[in-house]
């Protein structure tokens, strides 16, 4: 009777043994295997992008911490007219890390996170410009391949070392403008924490360009239909020399010395937005006088360019500054830049009060819908008038 006992016993631990070998030899090759059909699967996500074609060289799956790792992603945009990608990638990322956020799952949401290291990317001067219907098409292409790729809502979104290059290969000699050093952290788009803010959500942006350093800070409401959002920006101490090439090729000029700074506030609310872009240029130098300087046209361009610059810079601070308005509506697609009052603050800056190298504080989401323009000045109440007698007229 033991025996037997035994013998039941035995035969019940042996099924429960290869039971548990079974299940585990089935998890390994279903661990093995799973890599091979994501990989499949993100190919033929990014092989669908309408102008675009991507491709992934290898994917690693984290089941622990439920996460896969995309390796060396890439995306060209496709040549008009023709099934051939161009040659230079517009995206290309070292390394993708899609997860679930573990901090917000302690707080009961189950939502995702993504975190990009070294991208890279590419915008490449046409010849032909696309429509503006077609930049939106290929928009919302991304933010499906995104929703494709990440089931889960993303709540937490990071690019470590980062970089945006304009490239314009039809000049001689060919361009390359960068920004480099890039960081990106974008926390709370699912509105997990603070969700009863106006602007729960936030951006934070830092980078480089020659020698100079970008920071970029965004209030927001990422759940909301139309933009709603707070935006502070600046760069600060841009070396214009180093950007000669460029200004030779689009201006043409060059400059000697001179130092850039630029700052922006925009808010936005129910559609609408309202604020200012402030450009600064500091200890500007444009002529050389050397033979190796160009020819006789450019150098009277270039000296033309001085005097204006000479005659309309403040002489205490030696800074040519202005400040450019703007307001529009997301909704009808619509930007009203303040030109008048524009130039109203360069000679304001000239021969008043030079305007500060950083950022005013004016604007926030609660200015977006009150009156935030400027009295008319002498220029513009001329110009108005003539525009109504015009009306008038017809």
């Amino acid at each position: 009777m033991t025996s037997a006992k035994y013998k039941i016993n035995h035969l019940k631990t042996r099924k429960l043994k290869w039971g548990l070998l079974s299940i585990i030899g089935l998890l390994i090759i279903v661990r093995l295997l799973l890599p091979y059909f994501v990989l499949k699967y993100v190919n033929k996500e990014l092989a669908s992008l309408k102008g675009y074609y991507g491709h992934v060289e290898d994917i690693d799956i984290a089941l622990i911490r439920g996460a896969y790792v995309i390796n060396d992603i890439k995306i060209w945009e496709k040549k008009e007219n023709e099934n051939k990608a161009s040659e230079i990638p517009f995206l290309d990322i070292e390394i993708v890390d899609l997860s679930i956020e573990w901090k917000a799952l302690f707080k009961g949401s189950l939502v995702g996170e993504i975190v990009a290291g070294s991208p890279k990317m590419n915008f490449v001067r046409k010849k032909e410009k696309a429509a503006p219907n077609d930049i939106k098409s290929d928009t919302a292409d991304f933010n499906q391949l995104i929703k494709n790729l990440m089931p889960l809502k993303i709540n937490r979104f990071e690019i470590n070392n980062g970089e945006i290059h304009y490239l314009d290969k039809i000049i001689d000699p060919p361009l390359d403008i960068a920004m480099k050093s890039i960081h990106v952290l974008a926390t709370n788009l699912t509105n997990v924490n603070d969700s009863a803010k106006l602007l729960p959500s936030r951006v934070d942006a830092t980078g480089t360009a020659y020698d100079g350093l970008f920071n970029l800070t965004i209030d927001l409401n990422a759940l909301e239909k139309l933009p709603t959002f707070d935006m502070n920006a600046e760069l600060k101490q841009l070396n214009l020399v180093k950007l000669n090439d460029l200004l030779r090729a689009y201006t043409n000029t060059d400059v000697k010395n001179g130092i850039l700074t630029v700052n922006l506030e925009i808010a936005a609310n129910k559609g609408k937005y309202t604020g200012y872009v402030k450009p600064l240029l500091s200890d500007l130098d444009i002529v050389q006088w050397n033979k190796e300087e160009g020819n006789v046209a450019q150098i009277g361009w270039e000296t033309l360019v001085a005097f204006f610059a000479e005659a309309l810079q403040n002489q205490n601070k030696e800074r040519l500054a202005t400040k450019i308005p703007l307001e529009g509506d997301f909704v009808v697609n619509k930007t009203d830049i303040g030109i008048w009052n524009s130039v109203l603050f360069l000679f304001k800056n000239a021969f008043i009060k030079a305007l500060s190298p950083s950022i005013d504080k004016t604007i926030d989401i609660n200015s977006v819908n009150e009156k935030t323009k400027e009295k008319k000045g002498f220029f513009e109440k001329i110009f108005d008038n003539k525009d109504k007698k015009k009306k008038d007229k017809k």
